[in-house]
């Protein structure tokens, strides 16, 4: 195929009519490389698990242990940095007097991408001009290990949702959001989010999965 065909196939593909398109791109090479309406992040789902699947249930003799606390969950982190930070004892609740024999070791566990628009196949015209729509979604599973157990940031969009711990739930919950009209220069997405775990005699996470940074395919009007 000619220059001119590769480029006309991504415009009839991704609905790319009146987007600018310089002849200088290589089509070819934006094509092959479908940065439109595909997940930009590697490994999306490090424990190998779907949303469409509930989460499993925790079993007593996979999570009780001896020795040292541990922090990080299971999992094949490539592609993503990794950090830990324990937290203080909680002894909020705890009545003035009380003997307390021992108490849960909580701890974050952050995971980040950045995910350079222009190498996955951008160009700079039509991130300036048109602006796409840049979709950010994660699911994460109701742990119920504490009432703050997620938190999330992309970009100037932070999410900290407070879980309901009075009644027994055990599912994904979702997070999303459309990042729109962000203006000229954006060139990356950070995306960062850092799930809670817990050790008592045992190590309890909070997993997820399929997190996702899509730029989603031009919608021109009728």
């Amino acid at each position: 195929m000619s220059a001119a065909e590769w480029k006309q196939r991504c415009e009839a593909e991704w609905s790319l009519q009146g987007a600018p398109m310089p002849d200088s791109l290589d089509w070819k090479a934006v094509y092959e490389a479908r940065p439109l309406g595909r997940n930009l992040l590697k490994n999306p789902a490090p424990h190998g698990l779907s949303k469409d699947v509930p989460p499993p249930e925790p079993e007593l003799s996979q999570v009780l242990t001896r020795g040292p606390p541990r922090f990080q969950p299971d999992g094949d982190f490539t592609g993503w940095t990794t950090s830990i930070e324990v937290l203080p004892y909680d002894d909020s609740g705890i009545p003035e007097g009380a003997v307390v024999c021992a108490l849960p070791t909580y701890s974050w566990f952050t995971m980040e991408q950045v995910v350079d628009l222009k190498a996955e196949g951008l160009w700079d015209e039509l991130l300036d001009a048109f602006q796409p729509e840049i979709v950010i979604q994660d699911w994460y599973e109701e742990s119920q290990l504490h009432k703050s157990i997620y938190h999330t940031v992309i970009s100037e969009h932070s999410v900290s949702p407070t879980e309901e711990l009075s009644v027994y739930s055990h599912n994904w919950k979702e997070v999303s959001h459309v990042f729109s009209g962000y203006g000229p220069g954006v060139r990356y997405v950070h995306f960062i989010h850092r799930l809670k775990n817990s050790f008592l005699n045992g190590f309890f996470p909070t997993l997820f999965t399929g997190s996702s940074v899509i730029v989603k395919p031009i919608k021109t009007s009728p």
